[in-house]
């Protein structure tokens, strides 16, 4: 019989059994209704982490009719906005009043219903929303058009304004829009009062607006007092509901995995292309990159320890996170962005990506670790050029093969052997360089999603069963 029948029967002889009368049953009854619930339990385990090809056969039967969940599509992890002076502009202005900001996101599992999620985590004092809309986006326009007709208003606690805490972020209520996989929605958000811009995220590699005044439905935002940025304001979140427990795997990383070098308002970062691997068997992508992200310092945001719980493992469905980090750590002490720091040793770098892991799988998190990428001449012609240097390349190569080869990760991806250049293997090879030798281009972004095992994302069922009878859940490669 097969894995997918077997678990249809589990299912059906829980549910009947379950119809009985309790006043009427034996302890032998009872007995069994232990076993059939541990059974059940099994079945939840294997389906909430388990095999693409089996959650959806299950969900569609007629005996277990799918009860409809929220999982995380899209993101963009909050940083806090630098000072004046900083090695890159902020490109966003100190200060909002009376103004629309409208963003485009792309996003990775679709959904008969959405919200979004604002944040002001940096904030230092309230921020005031006056309304909200979310609509389809005009995918032959660049201007932030919507598509006519599918503009609907978001309310917050059934009210269209709002208040978000300083250090706080903001669940909408459902918004009755349905939304397909790998789909644009527009986001417009009002803010009426005096609102300085303290949360943002830096690299959007899309095209957002600010326009004066309340615009939040009009089709087409007025040309007049309209201002472009690539940074993200406001906005962090977008979760869809979905017929059956969706799962989403999250990726965190830096700006490799933020897109810095991909091609702008073409969704074409790495995470992008994985998504639309993963979108047809059920599976959202969320990308918790952060341009100049470090594991175990802040640096263009908080470290990864300090935002795991909030960019990961808060995020609704996330089953397994990507950890796509660690060559800010070693590169930048020495450089412009901290000439005085001390590079982290071997013993440091892993003892950081341990207690990750270990957090994680406290939660249920499969943990799956990336060998770090060449880049041997990263950011010539930049105040970066020391960027790169030989004992730097060391202890990345050394990290790499702690990586593969220590077992502290379920699984390894290895996007140093997908980019490397064979006959160079320091540095990336020209076809995936973006032309800095430290990001990959829309190619080498589709390479790295290639390298992905999409099995070896997400638990099988065979391991979910020896996780519920004490083996540890690890290793699948």
């Amino acid at each position: 019989m097969c894995l997918q029948a077997v678990y249809s029967n589990m299912v059906f002889e829980f549910i009947i059994q379950s119809l009985f009368d309790f006043e009427f049953t034996e302890m032998k009854r009872l007995a069994d209704l232990h076993r059939h619930a541990r059974a059940a339990a099994l079945l939840t385990l294997a389906l909430t982490a388990g095999a693409a090809s089996v959650a959806p056969a299950w969900a569609g039967s007629p005996s277990s009719p799918a009860s409809p969940s929220w999982v995380s599509t899209w993101q963009a992890s909050p940083q806090a906005v630098w000072a004046p002076g900083f090695l890159f502009p902020s490109n966003v202005p100190s200060e909002l009043r009376d103004r629309t900001v409208r963003q485009v996101a792309r996003i990775s599992l679709g959904g008969a219903r959405l919200r979004i999620v604002l944040s002001n985590a940096y904030g230092r004092q309230p921020v005031a929303i006056g309304g909200a809309t979310v609509a389809h986006s005009r995918q032959d326009r660049g201007d932030g058009a919507i598509v006519e007709g599918s503009l609907r208003a978001v309310t917050f606690g059934g009210r269209a304004a709002a208040t978000i805490p300083p250090g706080a972020s903001l669940l909408s209520d459902p918004v009755a829009l349905p939304v397909p996989a790998l789909s644009r929605v527009t986001v417009s958000v009002f803010l009426p009062e005096a609102t300085p811009v303290r949360t943002f995220h830096w690299d959007g590699r899309q095209t957002g607006w600010i326009a004066s005044g309340d615009q939040t439905r009009a089709p087409v935002l007025r040309t007049a007092g309209r201002s472009s940025t690539t940074a993200r304001l406001l906005l962090t979140g977008v979760q869809v509901e979905t017929g059956t427990a969706a799962r989403a795997v999250a990726v965190i990383g830096d700006s490799i995995t933020d897109g810095a070098a991909a091609s702008l308002d073409k969704d074409r970062r790495w995470p992008d292309f994985l998504a639309a691997r993963l979108a047809p068997q059920g599976v959202a992508v969320v990308n918790a990159g952060i341009s100049g992200a470090r594991l175990l310092s802040d640096g263009m945001g908080a470290n990864a320890l300090a935002r795991l719980e909030r960019d990961v493992l808060a995020q609704p469905g996330v089953r397994s996170v990507i950890v796509a980090l660690g060559i800010n750590d070693i590169a930048w002490p020495g450089t412009a962005f901290a000439p005085d720091a001390r590079r982290p040793t071997l013993a440091e770098l892993t003892a950081g990506y341990r207690q990750l892991v270990e957090r994680a799988r406290s939660r249920g998190v499969r943990v799956v670790g990336a060998t770090l990428p060449p880049f041997e001449g990263a950011l010539p012609g930049t105040p970066l050029d020391d960027y790169y240097g030989p004992e730097k390349d060391a202890l990345r190569r050394q990290l790499n093969d702690w990586i593969r080869h220590d077992g502290a990760f379920d699984a390894v991806i290895d996007f140093d052997a997908a980019l490397r250049d064979p006959a160079h293997p320091a540095r990336m090879d020209a076809r995936f360089d973006s032309g800095d030798h430290l990001h990959p281009g829309d190619e080498g972004n589709r390479a790295m999603a290639q390298a992905v095992d999409v099995g070896a994302l997400l638990p099988q069922p065979d391991a979910a069963r020896a996780a519920s009878a004490g083996a540890p859940v690890r290793g699948w490669r």
